[in-house]
């Protein structure tokens, strides 16, 4: 065992027989420091030793989501029942040696979904295909963590490696702020309560960094799991959801049970095709999708067919997804709907649409 995983074993047993409280606080958090530390040199060491980056794929759509399983999992057959896609299905353990893509159609939304080899554990390690298929993660809007009813200890495993990945899913990254300076320490700002983050785990973990003079604003409570992800800064905010799959292959009580347990979002089956129109809709609600009309000027909107953006898309990022010169052309836009504060207010790129508004851009 190399050093580094000596090392790496030290310190997780440390922190699991360590009992947190005010005394400890300290030491656990400069664990924690250490630990973060030693695991981002065994990522970075495991990564140049592979050649390429990852799987090359291409986003299109109005969204991407993956799914992420383990190997024989269902990802194929459940890509196959709700996309265009025909990905190749077997019952037998890593029949997708590559990145399947396919296209949801939903309430007029155009929705990418890859179906990515099976993971196994240790992936986020780089066992198996492990580093190409979270480089797929990293860059996607949703994802979707399938689990087979008859395997719930899956989702467990899952989660581990997707947080020890880099990726953190349903979570928003903190409001923190750390500016490094010249002189004058570390200075630390607040403003909500830190019951479990005092003055000296935050200095501590912040010299384990080589920080020694910063300006620090923290506005949001959290942990020093938390802190540290801030600190490193290269951590992945992703949005997901738990489908519990096959569920024609055991009984009712035993797939509610199974569900109640893991807090699924939704119970199907992709080989039955059960609960599929159910799931085409959580995944649009999930990917905040909203529906905004394009207007020509002098002309009525288009009512039939929206643009599908994400909530809280700015005019910017719709003139972007038009045409790459529109943002370059751009004169004003007229905005009718809940965002505007009359029919046809004038706005800027920076202006945040909401659904089923509708907006008419004026280029030089």
């Amino acid at each position: 065992m190399a050093k580094n995983d000596v090392k790496i074993k030290e310190l997780e047993g440390l922190i699991a027989n360590s009992q947190y409280n005010k005394r400890t606080q300290k030491a656990i958090g400069l664990y924690k420091a250490q630990l973060a530390k030693l695991k981002d040199k065994e990522e970075s060491r495991s990564s140049s030793s592979k050649k390429g980056g990852g799987y090359s794929v291409r986003k299109t759509g109005d969204g991407t989501v993956v799914l992420l399983g383990f190997p024989s999992v269902g990802k194929s057959t459940l890509l196959n029942s709700v996309t265009d896609a025909d990905s190749e299905v077997g019952d037998y353990e890593f029949t997708t040696l590559t990145v399947i893509p396919g296209i949801l159609e939903y309430n007029h939304a155009k929705i990418q979904i890859l179906d990515v080899p099976g993971i196994v554990t240790g992936a986020a390690s780089g066992r198996g295909r492990g580093t190409e298929v979270f480089s797929v993660l990293r860059n996607s809007d949703l994802i979707i963590l399938l689990i087979d009813v008859n395997h719930p200890e899956q989702h467990r495993i899952l989660l581990k490696e997707v947080y020890e990945s880099g990726i953190r899913i349903n979570q928003r990254r903190p409001d923190v702020k750390i500016k490094k300076t010249m002189k004058d320490g570390i200075k630390i700002n607040k403003t909500v309560r830190l019951p479990k983050l005092d003055y000296e785990t935050i200095t501590a973990v912040l010299r384990e960094f080589k920080i020694v003079n910063a300006d620090v604003v923290i506005r949001t409570n959290i942990t020093v799991d938390e802190f540290i992800d801030c600190i490193k800064d290269n951590k992945k905010y992703v949005p997901a959801i738990t489908v519990l799959n096959k569920i024609d292959t055991v009984s009712a009580e035993r797939a509610k049970k199974v569900a109640k347990e893991l807090n699924a979002d939704i119970l199907v089956s992709g080989k039955a095709k059960k609960s599929l129109k159910k799931l085409k809709k959580i995944i649009f609600d999930k990917l905040n999708l909203i529906r905004i009309y394009m207007k020509e000027p002098g002309k009525e909107a288009d009512t039939n067919v929206p643009l599908i953006i994400f909530r809280d898309s700015s005019i910017r990022d719709v003139c972007s997804k038009l045409h790459k010169d529109f943002v370059k052309k751009f004169k004003y836009s007229k905005v009718w709907g809940k965002s505007a504060k009359f029919p046809g207010q004038k706005q800027g790129l920076k202006h945040v649409l909401k659904d089923n508004d509708i907006l008419e851009i004026h280029l030089t």
